[in-house]
C-alpha cells in the first residue's frame, strides 16, 4: 500500500510562486508514475502534471505549461510541483497521486490508484 501526504498549499497573490510537496511512503516498488491533479469547487478533478519513473518523461496540462514544473526526488521519495506565475484560475485543492501501471501521456485520473488528501492553493483575484 502507498501512502501520500501533500503539503505546501497556501494563499498567494497572482503572479507569485509556490512549491507543493508530496511525501510518499509504503511499498513503492510497483509505482510507475506520479502526478498532481487539482479540483476547483464545482469542477471535475483534472490532471496538472505527471512524471514517468522509468523514462523521466513529464507531461503537463496545456493550462500550466511553461509555468509549472513537476519533479521527483528518489532519495527522499518526494514529489514536487513548482508553480510560478500563479493565476486566480489555479485556485483549487491539489492532490498527489501514484500509479501502479504504466501511464499514458493524457493525465487520466483512472490510471491512478493511490491518492493523498490534498492541499489547498488559493490565488485571489
Amino acid at each position: 500500500q502507498v501512502q501520500l501526504a501533500e503539503s505546501g498549499g497556501d494563499s498567494v497573490q497572482a503572479g507569485g510562486s509556490l512549491r507543493l510537496s508530496c511525501a510518499a511512503s509504503g511499498d513503492m516498488r510497483n509505482t510507475y508514475c506520479m502526478a498532481w491533479f487539482r479540483q476547483a469547487p464545482g469542477k471535475e478533478r483534472e490532471g496538472v502534471a505527471q512524471v514517468h519513473f522509468g523514462s523521466g518523461r513529464t507531461d503537463y496540462a496545456d493550462s500550466v505549461k511553461g509555468r509549472f514544473t513537476i519533479s521527483h526526488d528518489n532519495a527522499k521519495n518526494t514529489l514536487y510541483l513548482q508553480m510560478n506565475t500563479l493565476k486566480p484560475e489555479d485556485t483549487a485543492m491539489y492532490y498527489c497521486a501514484a500509479a501502479n501501471l504504466q501511464c499514458t501521456k493524457y493525465l487520466y485520473r483512472h490510471e491512478y490508484a493511490h491518492w493523498g488528501r490534498g492541499t489547498q492553493v488559493t490565488v485571489p483575484s
